[in-house]
C-alpha cells in the first residue's frame, strides 16, 4: 500500500508502451515502438475522429501486433490474458478503448483498480473509482494532457460512428442549450425522397419530450451558421491584432499594468490601514477599553476584510498575467484563427481548433463558444483603454 501510495508501479507488466526501468523495477520508461502506436490511436480518434473499430482495421491492417501480442512475441514476457483467444493478436474495440482512457499514458501511475475479494478462492473484485490510488507526473508522458483530455471528453458524450467508422465533424460539440445534453443526429427522407440530416435533443429523443423539446436544427443551417459565424470572427481578430501590434510598437501596454499596479498597492495600503486597527485594538482590550468579545469580534471582521482584499489582489495579478499574454507576439489563439481566414468549408480539424462547444437552441439559434474568447475579452479591453 506504501509503494502504492508513494506511486511507485507495483505491477507485473506495465501498460503496452511502457516497460520496468533495469535500474529500477519500480520506475517505468517509455518503449518507443508501442509509445508511437499509442500516439497514433489518439491522434487517429482525436484529430480524426474515427471510431474505435475502424481504428482496429486500421491497426490490422498495418499488422501491428495487440497489445498481447507484442508483449509476449516482441518482449518475450510469460503474458496472458484470458480475454484473448490463443495465438488471436488482433486489435479489438475495447483494447483501444482501455488504451484512450489510460492515464499512465500523460504520466499518472493509478493502481488499486482490483482487490482479492476472498484468498480462499482467489476472486477478484473491481474497486469503486473514489478508492483508486494515483500518483501524477512519475514517469514520462507518451501523450500530452490536452490530446488526452480531449479524448476524454469523446468518450463521455454522444460520439456515436457513422457507417463508413469515421465520427461525425460535430461529435462531441453539439449540446442543448435547455437541458445541456448532447444532440443527436437523425436521418430523414422528406415526401420528395429527398434525404436530409438534422440534430435533435438527446434529452427529448431518448427520454421523455416532458423533459426536454426537441431544438431540432438541420445539418446545412448548422453548418451554414457557424461559418458564417468563423469568418466574422476572423474579421475581428484581424483587427484586434492590429491594434495590438500598435500598442506595442509604441510600447502602451504598459498602460495596463500601470493600471493594475496602481489599484494593487491602493489594495495594499488598505490592508495597511487594517492592520494598523488590529494593533489599535489589541491595545484597546489590554487596556481594558473594550471587553475580550468585542475584541474577538472587531478581529474577525478586520482579517474577513483583509481575506477580501487580498482575494482581489490575486485576481489582480491573474488578470495582468492575461493582459500580458494578449499583448505578447505569440498569440497562437489569433494564428489559429488567420490561417483559415479563407475558408469555404468546415472539417473536424477547424472545429476542434477554434470551438470549445455551441449550444443549439429551440429556435434555431445557435450559441458558439469559442476556445478564445476569454483572451479576445482581455484584448478588446486593452484596445478601448488605449484608444480612450
Amino acid at each position: 500500500m506504501e509503494e502504492r501510495k508513494s506511486g511507485e508501479f507495483v505491477g507485473a507488466f506495465p501498460a503496452y508502451g511502457y516497460i520496468k526501468s533495469k535500474e529500477d523495477a519500480h520506475k517505468l520508461i517509455i518503449d518507443e515502438e508501442p509509445a508511437e502506436i499509442v500516439k497514433k490511436i489518439f491522434k487517429w480518434k482525436v484529430e480524426e475522429g474515427i471510431g474505435n473499430l475502424a481504428i482496429c482495421h486500421r491497426l490490422n491492417n498495418m499488422g501491428i501486433l495487440n497489445p498481447t501480442g507484442y508483449k509476449k512475441k516482441k518482449l518475450n514476457q510469460h503474458y496472458n490474458n484470458y480475454k484473448v483467444k490463443k495465438d488471436d493478436y488482433s486489435w479489438t474495440p475495447s483494447t483501444v478503448r482501455n488504451i484512450l482512457k489510460n492515464d499512465i499514458y500523460i504520466g499518472n501511475i493509478t493502481q488499486g483498480k482490483r482487490r482479492v475479494k476472498s484468498y480462499k478462492i482467489h476472486k477478484i473484485e473491481q474497486v469503486p473509482q473514489e478508492e483508486w490510488i494515483t500518483v501524477e507526473n512519475m514517469h514520462e508522458a507518451i501523450i500530452d494532457k490536452e490530446l488526452f483530455e480531449k479524448a476524454q471528453n469523446l468518450r463521455k458524450i454522444d460520439t456515436r460512428v457513422q457507417n463508413t467508422g469515421q465520427l461525425s465533424i460535430w461529435a462531441g460539440i453539439l449540446k442543448c442549450a435547455d437541458c445541456k445534453m448532447a444532440m443527436h443526429k437523425k436521418c430523414c427522407i422528406n415526401s420528395k425522397g429527398k434525404k436530409y440530416q438534422y440534430y435533435i435533443c438527446g434529452t427529448y429523443r431518448k427520454k421523455s419530450n416532458k423533459l426536454c423539446t426537441s431544438h431540432t436544427l438541420k445539418v446545412e443551417e448548422l453548418e451554414e451558421a457557424v461559418l458564417t459565424a468563423i469568418r466574422l470572427q476572423i474579421k475581428l481578430l484581424i483587427n484586434t491584432e492590429n491594434i495590438l501590434q500598435e500598442i506595442n510598437k509604441y510600447n502602451k501596454k504598459k498602460i495596463a499594468s500601470n493600471n493594475i499596479e496602481t489599484i494593487k498597492k491602493s489594495k495594499e495600503i488598505e490592508i495597511e490601514k487594517i492592520n494598523n486597527l488590529k494593533k489599535g485594538l489589541y491595545e484597546d482590550w489590554k487596556s481594558e477599553y473594550i471587553s475580550k468579545e468585542e475584541y474577538l469580534e472587531y478581529k474577525q471582521t478586520y482579517e474577513q476584510d483583509i481575506k477580501k482584499i487580498k482575494q482581489t489582489i490575486t485576481s489582480l495579478d491573474k488578470q495582468k498575467e492575461k493582459e500580458e499574454k494578449v499583448l505578447s507576439n505569440n498569440n497562437k489563439w489569433i494564428e489559429d484563427f488567420k490561417k483559415n481566414k479563407n475558408i469555404t468549408k468546415l472539417d473536424r480539424t477547424i472545429i476542434q481548433e477554434l470551438i470549445d462547444y455551441i449550444e443549439i437552441h429551440e429556435n434555431k439559434k445557435i450559441t458558439i463558444h469559442f476556445k478564445f474568447m476569454n483572451e479576445l475579452n482581455v484584448a478588446t479591453k486593452l484596445c478601448k483603454e488605449v484608444s480612450g
